[in-house]
């Protein structure tokens, strides 16, 4: 048995999904999916590090299991994600995952540091790891229920999905769940799966001697045909023995060296006699013991036969060069793509930015790991290169040593191609992208009207990545929300000047504190001071249109100050 449980959720949540779910909680679709990538891994980890214990396998098993787990999960998200009503189950249904998976403040914990991480909202994170969490135990739950499986099943399923967790998992969100370093709980997870599933499927074999349980009572002896029968069987696994043993020493021989004395060698054949001795005195023990001594010698046996031989394999070298992409977006936010060679280098280039631009909603970043990718220079340039990767409009693409600027960072008049030179130092190869794709830069700069850009669905997920929330029974909106809010505005004053005005509709939220009338009336004066505020600013006042919802649609969970506080909210929408 077994399957990619990250490649099904990956399909599950696919691009149609994902762009209705991030409309709801206030992301854009590609935020949403580096979420998605991250906390799949993550939670998948935790799962794995639940079930290496008997009493965590057989707890996570019966929470697979359970009546509330949608077992066609999969297949029912397209339908959740565009009804109110459906959206509203699948809410219910992620926060179920709580305990099941990880701790309610692991689960916490964990989305506040891929939110960190990704520049995504916390309280959209925090939603996307509930219903990621859903899918997983729906599809597990669904491969179980076709395969007929067993508990101990489990282990060993979870031990195949080792790769991805090693690929996406950072000490972070390690951390975060409670599982340590991520080198040292991917050290020991495997053999704790491998010794658990072989217990709960084969209770008496040595590798579950870690792992005791109450033992059956002990068979009766056989006797007559059946004894004599027995006596053959442990004469001929004493043979056997004895010849492995004069097997391995005549092997030992053969590997030494030619300067090794002989007496070595003699003492390799006594061994191997005292060996054969020593399984024949064993004819002697009862059943009971040669089965133990069997079954040791089978674990030993497969250590062996599976570990690696490290020291002959050749050191592969790395082959491609790192690479990144930065795009600015009008508000001077970058989205950086990239592939590096380690989780160290992936780490580095995360913390460098975070710590130059900020937070959350300052940087979007997805960054990938591969082996096969050469150490990347670059990263230690990156204070250099932040004033070009944060100029609006801008588009940088790095491979190896070659920097191409495209966009606003290839405009002439602002000199960034002989500026950057001296920044960097010698070594760079730094240039304008080519001819044809500056001038197809240039003209949808000058004229972003005709493209996607300006457009009001995409103009209100820009606003939307700047979450706006408020205190408790207030309609004031906070300081903080508003100067992020201010940059955004800039750039929808830019996509006015070059076409019809956009028309949005401002939707206000409450928590689900207090009367229903009265939360909808403090959503709509919510709502009705962003519109102030952005009328202020030079929006046309009729182009934007305000409605209050009080407690509906809720994007985290209203039992928590950390939840409420996410659902006192304005979102943005394409006006109908």
């Amino acid at each position: 048995m077994s399957m990619n449980l990250n490649q099904l959720v990956q399909g599950a949540l696919n691009e149609s999904v994902l762009q209705h779910l991030a409309t709801r909680i206030g992301c854009t679709p590609e935020s949403a999916k580096r979420v998605v990538s991250l906390c799949g891994p993550a939670l998948i980890g935790s799962m794995m590090n639940k079930a290496s214990s008997l009493d965590g396998a057989r707890s996570l098993f019966a929470s697979i299991m359970a009546p509330t787990v949608n077992t066609h999960i999969a297949d029912e998200l397209p339908h959740f994600v565009v009804r109110d009503e459906g959206m509203q189950t699948l809410l219910a249904t992620g926060a179920s995952v709580d305990g099941a998976v990880a701790s309610h403040d692991s689960l916490n914990l964990l989305s506040e540091r891929i939110a960190e991480y990704t520049g995504v909202a916390a309280s959209a994170t925090r939603t996307l790891t509930g219903v990621v969490g859903a899918t997983i135990l729906g599809l597990l739950k669904r491969y179980f229920t076709q395969h007929n499986a067993q508990v101990g099943q489990l282990p060993t399923l979870l031990g195949h999905q080792l790769p991805v967790v090693r690929a996406n998992m950072t000490d972070a969100f390690a951390q975060a769940l409670g599982l340590g370093s991520v080198g040292a709980f991917l050290a020991g997870v495997a053999t704790r799966l491998k010794a658990v599933s072989s217990h709960l499927e084969h209770p008496a074999t040595q590798e579950a001697a870690a792992f005791p349980i109450h033992s059956d009572p002990a068979a009766p002896e056989p006797d007559g045909e059946e004894k004599d029968k027995s006596g053959k069987r442990k004469w001929l696994w004493v043979a056997n023995a004895a010849a492995l043993a004069l097997f391995a020493a005549l092997v030992a021989r053969g590997c030494s060296t030619e300067e090794k004395p002989k007496e070595h060698a003699s003492d390799a054949q006594a061994d191997a006699g005292a060996s054969a001795s020593a399984a024949a005195t064993a004819s002697d023990s009862s059943a009971a013991s040669d089965s133990s001594a069997a079954s040791a010698g089978a674990v030993t046996a497969d250590k062996s036969a599976s570990a690696p031989d490290q020291a002959s394999a050749p050191a592969i070298q790395p082959t491609k060069d790192a690479s990144a992409s930065f795009a600015v977006d009008a508000s001077g936010v970058p989205t950086l793509n990239a592939t590096v060679g380690s989780e160290e280098e992936r780490q580095r280039l995360i913390d460098a930015l975070s710590a130059k631009l900020g937070g959350a909603g300052k940087f979007h970043a997805n960054v990938t790991v591969d082996p096969d990718v050469k150490p990347s220079a670059w990263i230690g340039k990156i204070d250099k290169l932040l004033p070009v990767v944060t100029l609006p409009g801008a588009r940088v693409q790095i491979t190896g040593d070659k920097i191409e600027l495209d966009g606003k960072a290839a405009d002439a008049k602002l000199g960034w191609l002989d500026k950057l030179k001296p920044l960097l130092g010698a070594g760079w190869n730094i240039g304008a992208a080519s001819a044809a794709s500056a001038a197809s830069s240039a003209s949808s700069a000058s004229a972003p009207a005709t493209g996607d850009a300006c457009s009001a669905l995409v103009v209100a997920r820009m606003l939307n990545l700047k979450p706006v929330n408020f205190r408790i029974g207030s309609n004031t909106p906070p300081a903080a929300a508003m100067a992020s809010l201010a940059k955004s505005v800039k750039a929808l004053k830019a996509c006015n000047g070059h076409a019809t005005p956009i028309k949005l509709h401002i939707a206000g939220y409450s928590d689900n504190t207090g009367s229903a009338a009265l939360n909808k009336e403090l959503s709509k004066k919510r709502a009705e001071a962003v519109r102030a505020y952005l009328v202020k600013h030079g929006i046309p006042a009729d182009s934007l249109t305000v409605e209050g919802f009080g407690s509906a649609n809720p994007i985290a969970d209203n039992s928590t100050a950390a939840g409420r506080l996410a659902n006192r909210r304005i979102e943005f929408r394409e006006a109908s």
